[in-house]
């Protein structure tokens, strides 16, 4: 239960990591196994591409690697040239880490997250529902500021406890967009330690295997929707594929993900 518990406080910590600036020094392992200084992490003013990039081992440029925490086993991407263009592959074997992009902040409003994504094949036991089983094959996760003193005791408690046990913040707010095995799409799953994380379903069951799925989404529109407030700016995107509470495997595709400023109408 302990393991749980730090592990969904060190994944919100850890997409903070890569999205704000000002952390003391701290530093993570990329794959290589060597530090990277977070002060010195660029803000973007862009996601980078993946189909600007040539096939080739080793981390996406713009993109950092985060781990989840130090008793996790690694998941394994790479650039790939698939069906005619450069994607990110993802391989979990009982694994979860992540990438992750530090953004310079940017109003939410008329802001929309666009992506595809595919996923190879099924976790089988996994239920994003129960914290013990909640394990997906593509998540894509957008950082959000935020007044954090306006929140409640319980919520500061569990933001200095990820920070004690991590040695990185949690952001104010984070929505998490994932493929579930069971959820129904639209659906809402709350974290099961802290209100600051809410994962909203896009894609659910494994009908839809080994097809490229595209979504649009309006950031400020799912922020409301899921913390019944308006959006502070958003501060950075990750994304994760993950199988480690199911002790499984999963191979999953993300293309290029990026994000749209709309007229509002």
């Amino acid at each position: 239960m302990l393991k749980q518990v730090l592990s969904l406080l060190i994944l919100g910590a850890v997409v903070f990591l890569t999205s704000c600036a000002g952390l003391g020094g701290e530093s993570v392992q990329n794959e290589a196994g060597q530090a990277f200084n977070v002060d010195q992490l660029p803000a973007q003013e862009e996601l980078p591409k993946f189909s600007a990039e040539t096939a080739r081992a080793g981390m996406p440029n713009g993109w950092n690697f985060y781990r989840i925490a130090p008793f996790k086993k690694n998941t394994v991407y790479r650039l790939e040239n698939y069906q005619g263009r450069t994607v990110l592959s993802a391989n979990s074997k009982t694994s979860a880490s992540g990438l992750a992009v530090k953004l310079r902040p940017r109003k939410a409003n008329n802001l929309w997250l666009q992506w595809e994504w595919k996923a190879i094949n099924p976790i089988a036991n996994a239920d994003n529902a129960d914290a013990y089983a909640d394990d997906a094959p593509l998540r894509i996760l957008v950082a959000f500021d935020g007044n954090k003193s306006k929140l409640p005791l319980k919520e500061k408690m569990t933001f200095e406890m990820a920070n004690l046990i991590s040695g990185q913040e949690m952001p104010y707010a984070t929505l998490m967009y994932i493929w579930s095995g069971k959820s129904p799409v639209d659906a809402i799953i709350p974290n099961a330690h802290t209100s600051r994380i809410k994962m909203i379903v896009v894609d659910s069951g494994w009908d839809g295997l080994d097809q490229w799925h595209k979504h649009q989404r309006d950031l400020a529109a799912d922020y409301k929707r899921a913390y019944g407030e308006s959006p502070g700016q958003v501060i950075g995107i990750a994304l994760l594929t993950d199988t480690d509470n199911t002790k499984s495997e999963a191979r999953a595709y993300y293309g290029d993900i990026e994000l749209i400023r709309k007229n509002q109408k």
